[in-house]
């Protein structure tokens, strides 16, 4: 579905934009260009006071163990966020374990604290941290907005069966600059 309007209660939500996962080559954006958006995004959210969530993934959940960041192979900046988003004091931080952002995290809390009742997602991957957010976003009843050119996938195939498949059944869909323009 086509954006319709951005809530005055919204909060920006970037999954994943960290130095390990923004090394690895995206499609159909580039990481670069996926970094690019979310940072303009950012930056008008917070000079309209709306709330900025930063998410990141430490690890994998406890107890699995065929894919681990614990082992030590990971560089010690993996998690780190990249430095282009000018993280701010104010933004909330969550660091996830899973593909999605809200299980096991203060997410929703964080957001209801604030009153926020829309999400605007971007971030990387689109078929999996950004699908999974928005997905656990929508049945937890907050109004989902994607930013379509705010995220990327390994496969350009991929990003588009959610855009076109999953996302118009969980919320609206825009790109940057559309969201950039309906900003309330």
């Amino acid at each position: 579905m086509a954006l319709s309007a951005i809530d005055p209660r919204s909060a920006l939500v970037l999954i994943d934009l960290q130095k390990g996962i923004t090394s690895i080559p995206g499609a159909p954006f580039t990481p670069a260009e996926v970094i690019e958006r979310g940072t303009r995004l950012a930056t008008e959210f917070r000079l309209r006071g709306l709330p900025v969530v930063l998410v990141n993934v430490k690890a994998t959940p406890p107890g699995r163990t065929e894919i681990s960041l614990r082992s030590g192979t990971a560089a010690p900046d993996w998690t780190d966020l990249v430095p282009e988003l000018d993280v701010q004091d104010t933004d909330i931080r969550v660091t996830k374990q899973s593909w999605g952002a809200f299980y096991g995290t203060s997410l929703d809390l964080e957001l209801r604290r604030r009153g926020v009742t829309q999400i605007v997602l971007g971030g990387i991957a689109t078929r999996f941290g950004v699908e999974s957010t928005a997905r656990a976003a929508h049945e937890h009843g907050y109004h989902v907005t994607v930013a379509v050119d705010a995220c990327t996938d390994i496969s350009a195939d991929g990003h588009r069966a959610s855009v076109e498949g999953v996302f118009p059944r969980l919320g609206e869909t825009a790109t940057t600059d559309e969201i950039l323009a309906t900003l309330p």
